[in-house]
């Protein structure tokens, strides 16, 4: 999984402007790559909340970085997003390692809920009526247009 993140990182971190304050000289390389790596882990567990994970990238490293480099650096947090996001979705969640998935719902008394989560799903067997699901049968074409008498209703008021 962090194989995505560190790819970021190596293809940018030449190009990070080092605070003159920091003794060390790494503070902000540190915070690059923490921040690579934060979103990378977001993807991978929470993706269908995560709508725009490039540009929320960008805007959290985009200080640290010269202006003249700012398109290099969106074109390269683009592009490996993308990868992981097509990785992500061809990989099953059993194939990620080492992340626990947790359901989403919060018991009676406001504690998140601990039991992992149905495959493929947000919710645990306890809360999967709280999954948004559209299988239900829809509304017929006829029934979403006004009929002959509404028409005429309508040309008449008008």
């Amino acid at each position: 999984m962090y194989q995505f993140s560190r790819s970021i990182y190596r293809q940018i971190a030449s190009a990070v402007i080092e605070d003159e304050r920091d003794p060390t000289g790494c503070r902000n390389r540190q915070l690059v790559l923490d921040a690579c790596e934060n979103t990378i882990r977001r993807l991978a567990t929470d993706r269908r909340y995560f709508a725009r994970p490039a540009r929320s990238l960008f805007n959290e490293v985009r200080t640290h970085f010269a202006i003249s480099d700012q398109l290099r650096l969106w074109l390269v947090i683009d592009k490996n997003i993308q990868l992981a996001v097509e990785y992500f979705e061809r990989v099953p969640e059993a194939g990620l390692d080492g992340i626990v998935r947790e359901c989403r719902a919060h018991t009676r008394k406001g504690t998140p809920c601990q039991r992992e989560p149905l495959p493929n799903r947000d919710y645990c067997p306890s809360h999967k009526h709280l999954e948004e699901t559209f299988d239900g049968p829809g509304l017929p074409l006829e029934a979403l247009s006004p009929g002959p008498a509404q028409q005429r209703e309508v040309h008449a008021s008008a």
